[in-house]
């Protein structure tokens, strides 16, 4: 599925079903234990979804099917995943308190680090940007069915850990991926830069460009001590002026030694054969005539250096993508999943930071269409309101309260976070 579209990622606390219980573990899902999910999927290609949380009733299937009632059932204004996570340890009040904090900067920093990853990606296809999007998944499927069939992974991110340590853990990790793409990417450009300055040298107009695969040896006057073959740039308009008067720019040109050798849109590249000290002056009329003289002198060793060059570049470049785009899509993997992760520890800290122990919520994802996102947002906060009457209506981000990580972002009476998976400066 394309990565461009929205859903919502939300929470809800009950004590049955998949709750989460600080007197009860949750069962790890396996491969073939995927969410279903339920309700109308959008058409509309969105990028956005939302994390929240709110107090279970009394089971967490009866939270479940208000929150389907609400959403799904009577107006279609999303589709809904359910959302597992695992009995995590909580730890004192202080360091829930602190570990918020740290895990909304950590949060920040993995989603840039997943930006540079992804654009880096799209920069060094080029060409393939097309090919982008399929290169941009996670654990081997795309971005979406990820989030909406997120599993814990037990193994990077032991659930016998603090959650201060699973968050430095992913901390570390991502810290490392970040390191190496600066590394690898100052390597690869370097060599690109290299090479495109060589192209560039091959291309453009014969006032500028190398002359290096346009003459040959037998364009010239060799190792002669009193002649010199130059290389003269003279307009297409200026032919026949040039044919009539180069003979007579200074004394001692050697008579119909002129050759036209290239031609470009604009300009020809004109070969004429003369005495080396008649140069200066052929030089100086020549220049008031509008005819553009090439400071060039064949030097074989030189250009097959400089063929030899641009083949090494060429090569090396093509030897270094392969494994660069791999490693990019290994580690683009590696850092969303890292990302989600996050996302789902900063759910289950700021839920018992707002509503105490026993820890013991559901979580689940909804999908809103651009169009129905407004009026979500409103049954969400109408079904939810008892939680918190201070944040029936949306709370601006100025508010700062302990714990709470509001102060740059909008306030509901629910436990909410944003995934926006548009993570590219261009529309795929």
């Amino acid at each position: 599925m394309h990565p461009n579209q929205r859903w919502t990622l939300v929470s809800l606390v009950g004590d049955e079903c998949a709750c989460l219980s600080a007197q009860r573990g949750l069962p790890v899902l396996r491969n073939n234990q995927f969410n279903k999910p339920t309700g109308r999927r959008s058409t509309v290609n969105m990028s956005e979804f939302w994390l929240i949380s709110a107090p279970g009733e009394k089971t967490c299937q009866q939270t479940w099917d208000h929150m389907m009632v609400a959403t799904t059932r009577t107006n279609n204004l999303s589709t809904n995943h359910k959302f597992n996570i695992p009995d995590l340890k909580v730890g004192t009040l202080d360091v829930l308190v602190g570990l918020s904090d740290e895990l909304a900067k950590l949060d920040g920093f993995v989603e840039s680090v997943l930006k540079k990853v992804a654009q880096y990606m799209a920069d060094v296809l080029e060409d393939s940007r097309d090919k982008v999007q399929e290169n941009l998944l996670a654990n081997g499927v795309d971005l979406v069915t990820y989030i909406t069939r997120f599993q814990w992974d037990m193994a990077k991110y032991p659930i016998k850990q603090s959650l201060k340590n699973i968050s430095e853990i992913i901390s570390k990790q991502v810290s490392q991926i970040d390191n190496d793409l600066k590394a690898r990417a100052s390597a690869y450009n370097n060599l690109k830069g290299n090479l495109q300055n060589l192209e560039r040298k091959n291309a453009g107009s014969l006032l500028t460009r190398s002359l290096a695969d346009i003459v040959k040896k037998d364009d010239f006057v060799i190792d002669s001590e009193y002649l010199i073959t130059m290389l003269v740039v003279v307009p297409k308009t200026g032919y026949a002026d040039w044919q009539k008067t180069y003979e007579t720019l200074a004394e001692m040109v050697v008579p119909r030694s002129t050759n036209l050798l290239f031609e470009d849109q604009e300009s020809g590249l004109f070969s004429v054969t003369l005495f080396r000290k008649a140069l200066d002056d052929f030089r100086h009329k020549a220049r008031e005539n509008k005819f553009t003289m090439r400071d060039f002198q064949y030097n074989e060793e030189e250009l097959k250096a400089d063929k030899e060059e641009m083949t090494r570049l060429s090569t090396d470049k093509k030897k270094q993508f392969g494994p660069l785009v791999r490693w990019l899509k290994v580690n683009f993997s590696e850092a969303f999943i890292a990302w989600v992760h996050i996302k789902a520890l900063r759910v289950f800290v700021e839920s018992v930071l707002r509503y105490g122990l026993p820890v013991n919520f559901q979580a689940m994802i909804l999908q809103p269409t651009k169009k129905t996102m407004k009026k979500l947002r409103e049954v969400l906060n109408e079904l939810y309101k008892h939680l918190d009457s201070s944040a029936a209506g949306v709370i601006d981000a100025a508010m700062d309260i302990p714990g709470l990580n509001l102060s740059q972002q909008e306030y509901y009476p629910y436990v909410y976070y944003k995934i926006d998976c548009n993570l590219l400066d261009f529309k795929l």
